[in-house]
């Protein structure tokens, strides 16, 4: 019965040292504080290739030939300028979502004039 005493006591004497030992490191550590992230520091590419933020993209139409291109390239759609060299939009949208009459549309190419006729074009198929 006296081991069994002086085993509890042992025991129970560990545990409380663990404890205090834990609590003394939890309160010495360093918390670093959080801060607000402005988005010049996030932002990796133009505010115009970014969907979820259609509010900042510029929808000033132009009197000259329409800027952005939507066109299927590997079975998915993406967006140009006008110049065609520059992706300012991927998708992610199978092509194979689309009606075969616009899928050959799609595949020759669709100028819009600004990227909000584009969202309304493909927000009618999509969903």
């Amino acid at each position: 019965m006296k081991k069994l005493v002086y085993c509890l006591c042992l025991f129970f004497g560990t545990g409380l040292l663990c404890l205090a030992i834990a609590l003394s490191v939890k309160k010495t550590a360093p918390i670093e504080e959080t801060r607000s992230i402005t988005p010049t520091e996030v932002q990796t590419r133009p505010m115009d290739t970014i969907v979820i933020n259609q509010k900042e993209v510029d929808h000033i139409s132009t009197e000259e030939s329409p800027p952005y291109c939507l066109v299927s390239e590997d079975g998915f759609l993406l967006v140009f300028r006008k110049d065609q060299d520059n992706v300012c939009l991927y998708t992610h949208i199978p092509l194979a979502d689309f009606p075969k009459e616009e899928q050959d549309r799609l595949r020759e190419g669709i100028w819009f004039s600004t990227m909000l006729e584009i969202y309304s074009y493909l927000e009618s198929y999509t969903s």
